[in-house]
């Protein structure tokens, strides 16, 4: 059924590559606004993940009312990770090894969304010396847009196994997708949802989470045979 030997792993971006909430923390202080510590921004619900939660909620509101503010705080938090933001310890080094390492077919599918992501994304990667137009298959998707379909249609072009395919990401839905399109997950509890709200409300089970950034690359490399 499956000609190909190679394998394919894709990655979410913020919260399981990129530090999104220092990102997101830097933008809201510019802004005169706290998004609070980041134990408390990974039990919100989305909507307080970028306003605030309910302790800041009511003062940030009032400052992001009309779309002027809310546009001047996507244009500085579009700066932010062009300039400053950064990947996680480990990441780009993981990155480049794959890109490099042949028969593993290297992807990103992300919903970032600062201003043009592709140009913001180009920018952050490059500041650490990751060539994100190397990877074989980039998804920039909008909210709405369900992940499995670009995860499905990235394993259907490069003809490979299921079973020879894995998704990164930090949330449950990163995980139900992966489990939707046939392909193996590494779920991160240091992104945008923590170890109790994915173990406990959303049964992920634990063999599949990494707490930490250099957990998750350990992992990886394993999985995929990647000396360090």
């Amino acid at each position: 059924m499956y000609t190909s030997s190679e394998r394919l792993i894709l990655f979410d971006a913020d919260g399981t590559t990129v530090d999104a909430f220092s990102a997101i923390d830097t933008t809201f202080a510019r802004h005169g606004m706290e998004i609070g510590d980041l134990e408390r921004f990974q039990k919100r619900r989305k909507l307080f993940k970028y306003l605030g939660g309910i302790r800041e909620f009511p003062g940030n509101l009032k400052k992001q009312f009309g779309k002027q503010s809310r546009r001047e705080l996507l244009a500085t938090l579009t700066e932010v990770y062009r300039e400053e933001a950064s990947l996680y310890p480990g990441m780009a080094s993981l990155l480049r090894t794959l890109i490099a390492t042949p028969g593993v077919r290297v992807g990103l599918v992300t919903r970032n969304v600062t201003l043009e992501p592709a140009l913001t994304l180009r920018h952050l990667f490059a500041r650490h010396d990751v060539d994100i137009t190397a990877l074989d298959f980039v998804a920039y998707l909008n909210l709405s847009d369900e992940k499995k379909h670009a995860f499905k249609m990235a394993r259907e072009r490069f003809a490979i196994n299921p079973a020879r395919s894995h998704a990164c990401g930090d949330e449950f839905g990163d995980f139900s997708a992966a489990i939707a399109s046939g392909m193996h997950p590494f779920i991160v509890s240091y992104g945008f949802e923590d170890y109790k709200r994915l173990t406990r409300k959303f049964e992920v089970p634990d063999e599949v989470i990494s707490r930490a950034p250099d957990e998750l690359c350990v992992r990886i490399r394993n999985a995929l045979d990647i000396d360090d």
